[in-house]
């Protein structure tokens, strides 16, 4: 099994706050980088141009809507992101029943995380367009580079009232409403596509369940807070062997970004880049340009430890609360991490 992930959602009635949280970890090979980008509303030209496929369209036509998003730095598509209206939208690698390998490319799970994103204006608009993305191009193609690993996706779609998992098998799909909170992780979860199409072989009681229900524990507790999803998604626990929600597989996979988001009329984006046991989570908000982002052997080349890189972490947690719509303040919060990450040089 290649490229796991763990997903998380309380909707306002299971949070601290009210406010809608969404939390990712992306796990891909530990030597491949991700970037954190900005988006911001285009007109969009005889559509979008993915990872394997040419003027794919979507949704609401050619105005696209603002996305911050973390993308693996050779696909177009990303592994998470969050809309200028609220929608933040993560997938993860499932199998099934059906084998993706004889399948032609075409959209990858990434790729559909991106164009759902910058079409949507709510998580029921985001179903909508993953239903029909799929529909009409399908998907395929591997998801990762230079090897041939082709896979389905399942898709966890919030905004501020809503959200809803999409599980996939080629271009069959079903769609579960969030009643409250939900997880997901590398396998079939609603019960009716799982009795359906739950591959067969899959080590599932080993590789993915354990991670999952430690999700499914953290939600369960109530009052989510975005302290909590954080200590969660850097966490060891779930697995063993490296197989843990913060994931350290020699030369299989690692978590190599995160996001914990909160959803509202201004969205606030998490972002971390790296394993985030040894990495900070950057407050950002959407709908302003992205700053200047460190790449991950920046953080990881750094005598910083991550004591000072939590100090930090929590100064600029306090900070947001007072930046508002500072259309700087990204840059600026990204520019204290290069000056610490500077200093421990």
């Amino acid at each position: 099994m290649r490229s796991v992930c763990d997903c998380l959602v309380a909707l306002p009635g299971s949070t601290a706050d009210g406010i809608t949280r969404f939390a990712k970890n992306s796990d891909r090979p530990a030597d491949e980088a991700q970037l954190i980008e900005w988006h911001p509303p285009r007109r969009v030209a005889g559509g979008f141009d993915t990872t394997y496929l040419k003027a794919v369209t979507a949704g609401r036509g050619t105005d696209s809507i603002g996305v911050l998003g973390s993308r693996p730095e050779w696909m177009w598509g990303f592994e998470h992101g969050v809309n200028t209206a609220g929608v933040a939208i993560g997938n993860e690698t499932i199998y099934t029943t059906v084998d993706p390998r004889p399948f032609p490319p075409a959209l990858t799970g990434m790729d559909i995380v991106r164009l759902a994103l910058e079409t949507s204006p709510t998580a029921a608009a985001a179903v909508d367009a993953i239903a029909e993305l799929i529909d009409r191009y399908g998907q395929g193609g591997s998801g990762h580079r230079g090897k041939e690993r082709p896979y389905w996706s399942s898709f966890l779609v919030a905004d501020p009232g809503a959200a809803y998992v999409v599980e996939t098998s080629a271009r069959d799909l079903e769609v579960e409403p969030v009643s409250s909170t939900r997880a997901i992780s590398n396998r079939t979860t609603i019960p009716s596509f799982d009795a359906a199409h739950r591959h067969p072989r899959q080590p599932v009681e080993a590789l993915v369940d354990p991670r999952w229900n430690a999700s499914k524990a953290v939600l369960a507790q109530g009052d989510v807070t975005a302290d909590r999803l954080k200590a969660h998604l850097r966490s060891h626990v779930g697995g063993d062997d490296g197989w843990t929600v913060c994931m350290h597989v020699d030369g299989v996979e690692s978590t190599t970004a995160a996001m914990v988001a909160d959803l509202s009329s201004r969205p606030l984006a998490r972002m971390l880049l790296g394993s985030p046991c040894r990495s900070i989570f950057v407050p950002m908000t959407v709908g302003a340009p992205a700053g200047d982002p460190l790449k991950t052997a920046e953080i990881e080349a750094s005598g910083a430890g991550i004591d000072e890189l939590l100090a930090l972490e929590d100064d600029l947690e306090r900070e947001v609360l007072t930046a508002g719509a500072d259309p700087d303040w990204n840059a600026y919060a990204w520019s204290r991490v290069r000056a610490l990450v500077s200093r421990g040089r």
